[in-house]
């Protein structure tokens, strides 16, 4: 699905993007998707800040949802199981950090954090069977974008 904003309108602000970097080479191929759809709509050197996993991606979009520069933040990365109880911790206290910021913001906080049990499932989700979830996320925050601003 193609989403057309038309970006040269100055009340849609800007869009940024967060990656948790744990899985690099998995959140290099979310974040050029992502990124593909971005440009092709007009949003043109939109900022990427890195941190190390997913649990540390709330308190950066708390910090830029602060600054009220962004219309949507978009997140990107990927959650692998182990052989321990730590992916539910990571995958339900991420989730739950990035929801509070955007409720609290009101700012569309996008989650493209991938939760699966193998590499292999990642890839499929990065163009494979299952779609490529940066295009789809970054589909997604423009889609709230223009809600956000036909709402005020």
């Amino acid at each position: 699905m193609m989403v057309s904003v038309d970006s040269t309108d100055a009340t849609l602000g800007s869009v940024a993007i967060v990656v948790a970097d744990f899985y690099q080479d998995i959140a290099d191929h979310l974040v050029s998707g992502a990124q593909s759809v971005l440009e092709s709509n007009g949003f043109a050197n939109v900022p990427i800040f890195r941190v190390p996993g997913a649990l540390e991606l709330p308190v950066i979009v708390k910090a830029l949802s602060d600054t009220q520069s962004y219309s949507a933040i978009i997140c990107l990365g990927a959650v692998i199981r182990g052989e321990t109880p730590h992916f539910d911790i990571v995958i339900n206290q991420s989730a739950r950090g990035l929801m509070d910021v955007s409720i609290a913001s009101g700012i569309p906080v996008l989650n493209g954090v991938l939760t699966v049990e193998t590499r292999d499932q990642a890839y499929e989700r990065l163009g494979g069977k299952h779609g490529h979830k940066g295009v789809d996320v970054a589909e997604a925050a423009l889609r709230m974008i223009q809600l956000m601003a036909n709402i005020s």
